[in-house]
């Protein structure tokens, strides 16, 4: 017998003598060419050349084809082709797993043997433990009384039952098909048998999608009885998936809900729908998806479908709370400073006094916008051209022309006041079918209007810094021109219906929301901004300011801000000292007595851990308005994190005004690395034909790396 001592030795000579498969057999079912790499360190080796064995002792390590191992001793039966590893054995897997073993013998490539007392970590840190494996083709590993969890032990007692674990008599781990299947299985929580199943298979953590079924949900409604909902997962490729999901309610019948999701290179889709028919015989369903597409560099389209077969449908089900369903196709393009899109519209209003009668279909909308290169002096021109068609069945009839060209030029002087000096023509024609005019008369026909407008916007802010604080103090004013009389009785208001001053339009040219109806006659808008900045990020601002007009304009009406000359005051008000404390404050002021005729505050104060937002909306009402109502409501949210695994969540709407919870609803959340649990109560009050106000309560459960398990009662 030779021996050979080395400390820490690489022993390229043992590559082919120790780990190759002697044999031309062994040879050929590694399918190798020639001799595989194989790397050797120990801090003793020797060599019985009678019978053919090799034996290394003391931090053992052997590398070969991306795997390692690790032990105390190992052994290599040459004649046998055998090797045996004991002592704090770790194999090393190229898939990222870990196999720990106090014994393990197998064949020369690793890939075939037996082991005992086997630990296995597999990538996503999930845990194996087994009396004893049996290792087939480096790829299966059968394990005998076996245990898995994903959840962390416990350090100040190891030998603690993990939150949850799986027993089973065999499990089976295929890292060819990314399988682990259980044969005769138990589900133990805090080390207490709580559900029995003969099979359960789940992936391994290297898959991200497969084909079967995801975790169904049982439930009940007091609308729709129990309902059993049983999703089915197909992977049709790996950028198209879908998931059919059958739901059974034991009062409304059977629905069946569907979704598709595709992604290419240029572009992407999505759709989902439903449809069942109910207790009544009627066929109810809905759609909803959108399609992107990337023409070139330049162009692009798009779809938008929403339709639902009736107005509560997909309330009432659970597919969304919308009110309008809007469906959109449409085609863009950027190019340099210029953009074109072609737009068409559909709506479906989901409300009880809706009409589609009078919804109007969009077909088409075109805009066109190019804005200018900045000239030598610092102008710039710029274009705005639209086409819009409405049509109605019950209704007015809409086709107009719009165009408008302008120039802009920024200026500052030299003492530091900023000035920007804006020119525009505009020209607009309607053709108009069937319009009701004030005086209830019908008009047909074709008109149009020339305007133009010239401000003057004046800024000058002055700044002073002491220390770490910066104040801002910025007087502003405005000076607009344009003509009286733009608002012509036979051109419809189609897209200007919402017209009111408050603190984030006092400065445009224009406070309507659309181009059908228009600001006419000289007016000034003057206002005061206050700023307070520290250099740890810290601000506080606030914003006070007015218009007034040379001449009263019944374009509008007594509760839009500025019905006489001069119009009703408003401010903002803006604290944030830090990340902790967010406070915003606007209001519009009566110009006679200032009372309050609208108020919103906004609140968000705290870390993290417990962060409480909460707003209030108060604002009269319209009263050129027959349908518009006054609205003083309440809302509030509270996010707590009350240790380092369970959070709360609550929310609450409160109608002020009529003394009445709108809805209330709260989710208590446990969540550590293995386990989820969340107990949601929600309250709603809204009622709508055949939905009524519900009370439901909702528990879910979430085994990671196993699925989820939701119930619910309403």
């Amino acid at each position: 017998m030779v021996r050979t001592t080395s400390r820490i030795a690489s022993v390229c000579a043992l590559l082919a003598l120790f780990l190759t498969a002697r044999s031309p057999a062994g040879a050929q079912e590694l399918n190798l060419e020639g001799d595989v790499p194989v790397l050797l360190q120990a801090d003793e080796m020797s060599h019985d050349r009678e019978l053919q064995i090799v034996t290394a002792r003391g931090h053992v390590e052997i590398s070969r084809d991306n795997q390692i191992l690790l032990a105390d001793t190992v052994s290599y039966n040459q004649r046998d082709d055998v090797m045996t590893a004991q002592g704090n054995v770790s194999l090393l897997e190229p898939t990222g797993e870990v196999v720990f073993s106090e014994y393990v013998e197998l064949t020369g490539d690793l890939k075939n043997g037996i082991l005992e007392d086997i630990r296995m970590i597999l990538s996503d840190g999930a845990r194996f433990a087994a009396n004893g494996a049996r290792r087939t083709d480096g790829t299966v590993h059968e394990l005998r009384k076996a245990v898995y969890s994903p959840c962390n032990v416990c350090r100040e007692d190891p030998t603690r039952a993990p939150l949850w674990q799986i027993k089973a008599v065999k499990v089976t781990q295929d890292q060819t098909t990314h399988q682990v299947s259980y044969r005769d299985a138990w589900l133990e929580f805090a080390g207490i048998p709580v559900a029995y199943t003969p099979y359960l298979s789940h992936p391994d953590p290297t898959v991200k999608r497969r084909t079967g079924f995801l975790v169904p949900s049982l439930g009940s409604s007091s609308d729709l009885g129990t309902v059993l909902r049983v999703p089915y997962f197909i992977n049709i490729s790996p950028s198209q998936d879908a998931t059919v999901t059958p739901i059974y309610t034991s009062d409304e019948g059977p629905v069946l809900a569907a979704e598709y999701r595709n992604r290419w290179r240029k572009g992407e889709m999505d759709f989902s729908g439903s449809i069942t028919e109910n207790s009544e015989d009627d066929k109810r369903s809905h759609i909803d998806g959108i399609v992107r597409l990337d023409l070139d560099d330049t162009w692009r389209t798009g779809l938008d479908l929403q339709r639902t077969s009736d107005d509560t449908y997909m309330r009432r089900y659970g597919f969304g709370s919308e009110t309008t369903l809007t469906s959109r196709l449409y085609a863009e393009g950027f190019r340099g400073r210029n953009y074109f899109v072609a737009d068409s519209y559909a709506f479906q209003g989901l409300e009880e006094d809706d009409d589609p009668g009078t919804t109007p279909l969009v077909l088409p909308m075109v805009e066109y916008h190019h804005v200018g290169l900045p000239s030598s002096s610092g102008g710039r021109t710029r274009l705005d051209t639209s086409l819009l068609a409405l049509t109605r069945s019950d209704g007015t009839d809409t086709r107009r022309f719009s165009t408008e060209a302008g120039w802009d030029l920024p200026y500052i002087g030299p003492l530091g006041d900023v000035y920007k000096l804006s020119a525009s023509i505009r020209g607009d024609v309607y053709d108009v079918d069937d319009l009701t005019r004030d005086d209830e008369t019908t008009y047909d026909g074709t008109t149009g209007r020339a305007l133009y407008e010239l401000s003057l916007l004046w800024r000058y802010p002055f700044s002073r810094t002491d220390g770490n604080i910066q104040q801002i103090i910025e007087p502003i004013a405005q000076a607009v021109v344009s003509p009286y009389g733009g608002n012509l009785e036979n051109i419809p208001n189609e897209d200007s219906l919402d017209y009111e001053l408050d603190d984030t339009n006092l400065f445009s040219s224009s406070r309507y929301s659309g181009i059908d109806q228009v600001e006419g006659g000289p007016r000034v808008n003057y206002g005061m901004r206050w700023g307070v900045y520290g250099l740890g990020g810290g601000y506080s601002s606030f914003l006070i300011g007015q218009s007034a007009r040379l001449r009263e304009d019944s374009t509008y009406s007594d509760d839009s801000g500025e019905p006489t000359r001069l119009s009703d005051v408003v401010a903002r008000a803006e604290i944030s000292p830090g990340d902790y404390f967010d406070l915003t404050y606007r209001t519009r002021l009566d110009k006679d007595n200032f009372a309050a005729k609208r108020n919103e505050v906004s609140l968000s104060a705290g870390p993290d851990a417990l962060r409480l937002s909460s707003s209030y909306v108060f604002f009269d009402r319209d009263t050129s308005d027959e349908y518009s109502t006054s609205r003083e409501e309440f809302r509030s949210s509270l996010d707590a994190q009350l240790d380092r695994y369970w959070r709360m969540q609550s929310d609450v709407v409160f109608d002020i005004e009529d003394n009445d919870t709108r809805s209330f609803g709260t989710d208590l959340i446990y969540e550590d690395e293995c386990f989820i649990f969340t107990t949601s109560f929600d309250r709603t009050f809204y009622q709508d034909r055949d939905i009524e106000p519900t009370d439901s309560l909702f528990f879910r459960i979430g085994f990671k790396t196993l699925g989820e398990v939701a119930t619910s009662a309403e």
